[in-house]
């Protein structure tokens, strides 16, 4: 991800200036009031939003106040669900965040304690669910490592009109363990698999034999129960049935045999 020098340059500023703070902030167990203005700060200072205009805590959704809303123009981009920095963040935490976005159609939440930041889309389904899309330390963040600075960059001011953090979120999706764990399983990747065994070791197997090898010695047993394996079942049925609604559409119909005389 291509980063501009300008927010390159306060990216490594920013990490410079904070990662001391946080690291500190859990020793002192300060409080959520605190914490909040922390992570105000570190909005504007790190991520490039205007402290006075663009981040507030005066977002109402149904009687109650979230902790922060991020508001770029009259787009509300972000909800901001900030606990204490002593607190280990939950499930219980996430629920309240996804509720406040839930009533007002904002699809992003952020649930930080200003040490760890986690980043989730709401899927507006029934029932309501969520993703989570990214999570990082930010003690643990090295300037010099390109994963590190594109997930702050992601979360940046520069990035709230664009669909950087839309299109991690789908590679996220597709790009982890349940996924290959599915792939393997494929006839494409049995097959290629076999031949290799033909051509390395002069050895005869079968698709069979070597599906039943992986899913009995090779992949975890995590990777193939659950929801994230029925889901990554799902992304990969999705995509062979696109790939040939696409190859049913170029290649052309059988000609028929001319009749005979």
């Amino acid at each position: 991800m291509w980063i501009p020098k300008k927010v390159q340059d306060r990216l490594v500023a920013g990490l410079r200036r904070y990662q001391p703070i946080v690291r500190k902030l859990k020793e002192r167990d300060i409080s959520e009031a605190d914490t909040v203005t922390v992570v105000k700060d570190m909005l504007s200072d790190i991520f490039g939003y205007d402290k006075y205009t663009e981040l507030t805590s005066e977002q109402q959704i149904r009687g109650t106040f979230c902790d922060l809303a991020i508001r770029v123009g009259e787009k509300v981009h972000y909800l901001a669900e900030v606990k204490s920095a002593g607190t280990s963040l939950n499930d219980n935490h996430l629920r309240q965040a996804v509720n406040y976005g839930a009533h007002h159609g904002i699809e992003w939440i952020l649930l930080t304690n200003a040490i760890t930041w986690k980043v989730y889309r709401i899927r507006f389904a029934q029932p309501i669910d969520w993703d989570e899309v990214c999570c990082f330390e930010v003690g643990e963040l090295s300037s010099r490592a390109n994963d590190d600075m594109a997930k702050l960059f992601m979360l940046c001011r520069e990035n709230v009109s664009t669909d950087v953090l839309k299109q991690y979120h789908r590679q996220s999706q597709i790009l982890n363990r349940f996924v290959v764990a599915e792939l393997l399983q494929s006839d494409a990747l049995l097959s290629t698999l076999r031949r290799e065994f033909k051509r390395l070791f002069n050895m005869k197997t079968s698709n069979e034999e070597l599906h039943s090898m992986l899913l009995n010695l090779v992949i975890k047993r995590d990777a193939l129960d659950g929801d994230a394996s029925k889901a990554a079942k799902v992304t990969v049925k999705k995509a062979v049935s696109t790939i040939s609604r696409k190859q049913a559409k170029v290649e052309p119909p059988p000609i028929a045999n001319a009749p005979t005389e």
